[in-house]
């Protein structure tokens, strides 16, 4: 029996969400967290209006996202110095060990969805990926044009 694409990606989707929860229960982490940790981790500094649209959520949820985030010791905000009413928002120490972590996990979840596939097939399942997403309207840190690292 043969499914669609849209099927295959949802399962796949849905059993890597199965596989990767537990461990983002143990890190203390909520589902849309690591989102966040990603793009300061790449971005370094970054604005909470930037976070909102690279994670696909409005600024109220961004907003308690970070306060969330804050209050466990992931993040600080703090005022822009060029624009008082820009909150500016960079990981701590204790975010980037957990965005480390996190990504250790990703990794092995990668080796095993991907066993048997070479490095060329995983390029070329990322690029198809990466386009599909962005015919989307999604966006990654890397598409905020003339951004550089903070």
């Amino acid at each position: 029996m043969s499914y669609p694409l849209h099927t295959l990606l949802h399962r796949t989707a849905h059993s890597q969400q199965n596989y990767l929860r537990p461990y983002l229960r143990r890190l203390g982490l909520s589902p849309g967290q690591p989102k966040v940790l990603r793009s300061l981790e790449l971005l370094g500094v970054c604005s909470q209006r930037e976070l909102a649209e690279l994670c696909g959520v409005d600024p109220a949820a961004i907003s308690r996202t970070l306060e969330r985030m804050e209050r466990a010791g992931l993040l600080t905000r703090e005022a822009s110095a060029s624009d008082r009413r820009t909150g500016q928002v960079r990981l701590t120490e204790q975010g980037h060990r957990a965005f480390r972590a996190w990504e250790a996990e990703c990794a092995a979840l990668e080796e095993r969805m991907f066993s048997g596939f070479s490095p060329a097939e995983r390029a070329q399942l990322a690029g198809y990926l990466t386009r599909a997403w962005h015919n989307m309207g999604g966006r990654l840190p890397e598409d905020l044009a003339g951004r550089e690292k903070r």
